[in-house]
C-alpha cells in the first residue's frame, strides 16, 4: 500500500544549510521524489539531508515535528526547518488510517507528552495501554522504540522513522524488521532514516542515498552502509591499522 506517492521541492528555503544542499537541489532537478515501495530508505553520511526531508515530510503531512501521531501538538525548542513549505506531496488514492512520525533525536520529548496526556484526567488513563501499558520512561530506550512500534502501530498506516537503530541493539534490530514486515502485510508504508546495514536489508525496499554532489536511487549492495561495514567484519585488524596509521 502506498498512501503518500510523490514529493515535489517547489524551492529551496534561505536557511543556510538546505539553500546548499546538493541532495535537496538534486530532486528539485529530478522533478521530485518517488515512492514506488512499501518501505522507502533515506540513507547517506551526516549532514546530507535526509532526516532534514524526512523531517519536513513530516511536518508537511500533519505530525507533529517532534514526533507522535497527527492528534500531538506539542512544542518543547521548535528548531524544524522551514523546508516542509516548499514541499507538495501527492498522496495515494486511500488514505492512512494510522500514522506516527518516530525520531530518535527528540523521543524524549514524545516519552514526556505521552505521560502527560495519560495523566489528565481519570478517563484518560487508558491512553497509556495504547503505549503498552507502562510509561516509555520506565523502559530502556531501545524497549520503549520497540513498545510504541509494537503497540501503537496498528496497521493501514505511514510511518516515519528518523534513525530508529540509534536506540537499539543487533537484535533489536532484528525484531524491528519483523514489525516492519508484520506492518507492511497490514498494508503500511514505512519511509525511514537510517544509517543500520541491518535495518536497510529489507527485501524489495526503495533506497535513496544522499551524497554531498547529489541524489540517488541505489541498490542495497551499493550502499556505503553495506560495504564499509562488510569490510570492517571481514577484516577488523586491518581496518583498524589502516584508520590509526592515518
Amino acid at each position: 500500500m502506498i498512501y503518500l506517492k510523490k514529493l515535489l521541492i517547489n524551492s529551496l528555503s534561505q536557511e543556510e544549510y538546505i539553500a546548499k544542499n546538493s541532495s535537496l537541489k538534486s530532486i528539485i532537478d529530478r522533478g521530485g521524489l518517488e515512492f514506488t515501495s512499501p518501505v522507502t530508505f533515506f540513507i547517506g553520511e551526516n549532514g546530507t539531508g535526509k532526516s532534514t526531508l524526512l523531517e519536513a515530510i513530516a511536518v508537511s503531512y500533519g505530525f507533529n515535528a517532534e514526533g507522535g501521531t497527527v492528534n500531538f501538538n506539542f512544542s518543547s525548542v521548535p528548531t524544524h526547518s522551514s523546508l516542509y513549505k516548499s514541499l507538495s506531496l501527492a498522496k495515494g488514492a486511500l488514505r492512512p488510517k494510522d500514522g506516527f512520525f518516530l525520531r530518535a533525536e527528540s523521543f524524549y520529548n514524545v516519552a514526556s507528552e505521552i505521560d502527560r496526556l495519560a495523566n489528565e484526567d481519570e478517563e484518560s488513563k487508558s491512553f497509556i495501554e495504547g503505549y503498552g501499558g507502562k510509561s516509555l520512561h520506565c523502559q530502556s530506550h531501545g524497549e520503549s522504540f520497540i513498545s510504541v512500534m509494537a503497540n501503537r502501530f496498528s496497521g493501514k498506516g505511514l510511518y516515519l522513522l528518523d534513525e530508529p537503530e540509534a536506540a537499539l541493539s543487533v537484535s533489536s534490530q532484528f525484531a524491528l524488521l519483523k514489525l516492519i514486515d508484520e506492518l507492511v502485510k497490514n498494508d503500511s508504508q514505512f519511509i525511514i532514516a537510517t544509517h543500520s546495514p541491518i535495518i536497510s536489508a529489507y527485501p524489495d525496499a526503495l533506497i535513496y542515498e544522499f551524497t554531498n554532489q547529489d541524489l540517488r536511487k541505489t541498490s542495497y549492495y551499493d550502499t556505503d552502509n553495506y560495504m564499509l561495514t562488510k569490510r570492517f567484519l571481514q577484516d577488523p585488524e586491518s581496518m583498524m591499522r589502516y584508520l590509526f596509521s592515518k
